[in-house]
């Protein structure tokens, strides 16, 4: 019992020692206007476009939390993005910011297949920047 004790202790006093990803909306708004508008466009489903440009490149943005992962009608996702979306997963924080920092290797890890591969070969490498990103999208899918 007193091992367990110490366990649990020890457990949550790495957890408040963790750094903690406070999201910025605003540097989310400047990262994805920097890096991501030249292929991703956030239109809301009435069409207004609420950030980027006309960008195909990418799939729309608006509304990913809880949304399946590679369905967005009209886009040409790859063979790694249609497997996700077989399965149903759902994009939370925890996925879109890790997908976003190493999408190939991401997907390799939850397909549990070294050869899937994802199509955007772009990269944020910060995990802040990441979590930033992800806010900003949340703030704008709220409209």
């Amino acid at each position: 019992m007193q091992s367990l004790k110490r366990a649990v202790i020890a457990a949550l006093a790495a957890l408040a020692a963790a750094p903690a990803l406070a999201q910025d909306i605003a540097n989310g708004e400047t990262q994805f206007s920097r890096q991501c508008v030249a292929c991703h466009v956030v239109r809301d489903p009435g069409g207004a476009v609420l950030a980027g440009r006309t960008a195909r490149t990418g799939p729309n943005l608006h509304g990913l939390e809880g949304r399946v992962i590679g369905d967005v009608e009209e886009f040409r996702y790859g063979e790694a993005m249609d497997r996700m979306r077989e399965r149903g997963v759902t994009w939370t924080a925890e996925r879109f910011t890790g997908y976003l920092q190493d999408p190939t290797g991401w997907l390799r890890d939850e397909l549990d297949d070294r050869r899937a591969r994802g199509k955007m070969a772009y990269r944020v490498r910060d995990a802040q920047t990441a979590a930033d990103i992800w806010a900003y999208l949340q703030s704008l899918s709220a409209r």
